[in-house]
């Protein structure tokens, strides 16, 4: 059954949202975006978090010093990069913590070179600002695709969903302005989007 992943969570709304609907892995955006939070608020929406849901830190080439604080202090349970983080730096990471990492790998045509030693891969569509976009790619692309378990995330919502997951059986799939209304987490695209899933996987 591929896992969901509903990210970029703000606010307490939002987390009541999700501890409702249950998905398998929230994300918290640390990276330049409009849905960016600190690291305190951060913490309170995690210690509201339903504690079966996963959280996860979205970084861009962030100071590795700060995501191994936020992963030993409980805030974050995953890592997310989406920079020019190498192998080096994910070895780093995985040295100093417990977190499982997931490397970006933006995706146009192909599939480009990316590092080996990332726990998961989350596929995503090419964009200036390094996922996010709301744009989806080709899925056709990663037919076949069995070198690491992997979400895919670009422009999912509760009307491609499914099609996605036949086609792929990704290990994870990944949405945030997919259960947007006007910018703001949405309860009820929420909740029909994870059902989408689970629907499609059973």
């Amino acid at each position: 059954m591929s896992k969901v992943k509903i990210c970029g969570l703000r606010s307490f709304e939002d987390i009541a949202a999700v501890n409702s609907a249950m998905p398998d892995y929230i994300g918290f955006v640390f990276a330049e975006s409009r849905r960016r939070i600190d690291f305190e608020t951060a913490t309170m929406l995690k210690n509201r978090l339903d504690g079966n849901i996963k959280a996860v830190g979205v970084f861009v080439n962030e100071n590795a010093e700060i995501i191994i604080d936020l992963c030993n202090h409980g805030v974050i349970d995953m890592i997310q990069l989406h920079g020019d983080e190498d192998g080096k730096y994910i070895e780093n990471l995985k040295n100093s913590c417990s977190c499982p990492v997931i490397k970006s790998v933006s995706v146009y045509d192909a599939i480009p070179a990316y590092p080996k030693n990332a726990d998961f891969l989350l596929f995503d569509t090419l964009s200036t600002q390094r996922g996010g976009s709301g744009e989806a790619f080709q899925h056709e692309i990663l037919i076949g695709f069995n070198e690491k378990p992997y979400f895919i995330a670009g422009g999912l919502t509760v009307h491609n969903i499914s099609q996605a997951i036949t086609m792929l059986q990704p290990y994870g799939v990944d949405t945030s302005s997919g259960v947007e209304t006007n910018g703001l987490k949405d309860p009820i695209k929420i909740h029909d989007f994870v059902k989408a899933v689970r629907t499609s996987t059973t």
